[in-house]
């Protein structure tokens, strides 16, 4: 009873603060967090600019070339460096951030902000394919996590202020603060109460309030939609929906075999496989300078007033997914969520093009596929429709775009999920806690793991019995219980009560047998 008792005080409290303190605390953590990312942003910013600069100046001679692999070598080092310093920093940072909200990692963030901050400015000035979202949504996330120490916060609240400040690194990366609100709710929280959004969403826009500011009002990727599409055209961004739905599972396969890969190299030559992207880089930087960085070279050229070729973009497509592809496998400190917007663009320009051959479409929808090719594929690679179409309408600035974004957005969800390919950051995040590491920051939990949640039914087997109690199937534990919109770390005493959302971690070979089994108790009805 004592677990009991103490599940409906945290709700208790939860709820009264997270009206009142909470939305207060959410203001300070998107002033903190939207500071933090605003800096990186510039720094970013002058970090590539130098890097082009430094690489055009070398073009066509032979020794500031190989001086240039030389700086490579020695960043590398840096980086490298870096990461061992803090392992937390490693790949996109929204895994990490995932794993301190379900309170299955405690990074330091006092570690995590400078690691991170150096690192994706140093990757930045090497010229590797990677974004500047993801870790973004890390140093805000931390962020958070810092004002939540500096006010001496619990733990619970602690993981509240980290989605904040997600919410907050992620809309001042976009300069979309309605964005960064539904990421951080859809993807990292996972949870819709009113408490939560109003302090996540005030979070969101004082930081945005805060990048708008020193940076200015324009979106870092203005899109257009031309006009409404003619109703015939529908079926087309249903087509387009299904081929984003499709790339999108191909995106995530392509992405954790190569993880895998780079996972393998690891285990002889630790650290040295950063060799692998920064060689791509250097080559990058004299043969197809597109593909360095986030990928602002692409949007230019594909919303020019000269659109590229079909030949081009189809081009571009591949060697962007390519060098993204193996620069994030690596495990190098930096986002996929840029380039996957770019490759999202690439994607709606090469339908739009193709379709402009094959069914008379008009050339002037071209800016429209575009924009639906950024949802679609954002939608099937992570899950998150919902986000993709905020984002879209966030960079487009129109209304009209909103029924055949949400066309696209659902159609190429439902494409990619039933083709059992794992969710992005799902996927990521179940690795990261099912890594056995020497980081005491990581809890080791085996090999291969999977999290899931159940919502237990009213009067099922499983209502009103401590956990202790319950015969779990082998290899699974419950990670935390969602209830009367607060989260509750259990203990073996905490009993469970009617509409409680269990979030447990299964062994990754036995996962359907175990939530089989669990989903039976938590639904059936005991008998009399």
């Amino acid at each position: 009873m004592a677990g009991e008792s103490s599940g409906r005080e945290v709700g208790r409290r939860l709820s009264r603060r997270l009206q009142v303190a909470l939305v207060g605390e959410g203001a300070l953590v998107g002033l903190v967090g939207g500071a933090v990312v605003t800096l990186y942003r510039i720094a970013l910013s002058g970090a590539e600019q130098l890097l082009r600069s430094l690489t055009a100046a070398a073009t066509g001679n032979a020794p500031l070339v190989a001086a240039w692999f030389i700086a490579l070598g020695a960043i590398l080092v840096m980086v490298s460096k870096l990461i061992r310093w803090e392992p937390a920093t490693s790949g996109s940072g929204i895994p990490q951030i995932d794993a301190e909200v379900v309170d299955r990692m405690d990074a330091p963030w006092h570690r995590v902000i400078p690691a991170k901050f150096a690192e994706g400015t140093l990757l930045t000035l090497a010229g590797l394919s990677m974004g500047r979202e993801g870790p973004s949504v890390q140093l805000g996330g931390m962020s958070g996590k810092a004002v939540s120490r500096a006010l001496r916060r619990g733990r619970g609240e602690e993981r509240l202020l980290v989605t904040c400040g997600a919410a907050a690194g992620m809309s001042a990366a976009f300069h979309a603060p309605f964005t960064g609100v539904l990421f951080a709710l859809e993807e990292i929280h996972k949870e819709f109460t009113a408490p939560l959004i109003i302090s996540v969403m005030c979070s969101a826009i004082v930081s945005d309030l805060l990048v708008s500011q020193v940076l200015g009002i324009e979106p870092v990727m203005a899109l257009a939609f031309a006009q409404d599409l003619p109703h015939p055209d529908y079926a087309l961004v249903a087509v387009l929906g299904i081929v984003c739905g499709l790339l999108g599972a191909l995106h995530n396969r392509g992405m954790f075999l190569c993880q895998d890969l780079f996972g393998r190299i690891r285990a002889h030559l630790p650290y040295a496989w950063l060799a692998v992207p920064f060689a791509l880089a250097g080559v990058a930087a004299f043969v197809w300078p597109e593909l360095m960085c986030g990928g602002d070279a692409i949007i230019e050229q594909v919303l020019g007033p000269a659109s590229p070729g079909l030949a081009t973009l189809a081009a571009l497509l591949v060697g962007k997914y390519v060098f993204t592809t193996i620069c994030f496998g690596s495990g190098a400190p930096g986002g996929t969520l840029f380039p996957l917007v770019v490759l999202g663009a690439l994607v709606g320009g090469i339908f739009a093009s193709a379709c402009g051959g094959l069914v008379g479409m008009k050339p002037w929808f071209f800016s429209n596929f575009v924009a639906l090719g950024v949802a679609g594929l954002f939608s099937g690679v992570v899950r998150a429709p919902v986000t993709a179409v905020i984002l879209v309408f966030e960079l487009t600035g129109s209304l009209d775009a909103l029924l055949s974004v949400s066309i696209v957005s659902i159609v190429a969800y439902v494409t990619s999920s039933v083709t059992r390919t794992d969710a992005f950051y799902e996927h990521l995040l179940a690795a990261l806690l099912g890594t056995t590491t020497d980081d005491p920051a990581v809890s080791g939990l085996g090999e291969s793991k999977a999290l899931r949640t159940v919502r237990v039914g009213s009067g099922s087997a499983l209502e009103g019995r401590a956990l202790r109690e319950v015969p779990w199937p082998d290899g699974m534990r419950v990670v935390t219980i969602e209830r009367a919109g607060g989260e509750i770390v259990p203990t073996g005493e905490t009993r469970i009560e009617a509409l409680d959302e269990l979030l447990v971690i299964v062994d990754g070979g036995a996962v359907d047998d175990a939530l089989l089994k669990v989903r039976l108790m938590a639904e059936q009805r005991v008998r009399e």
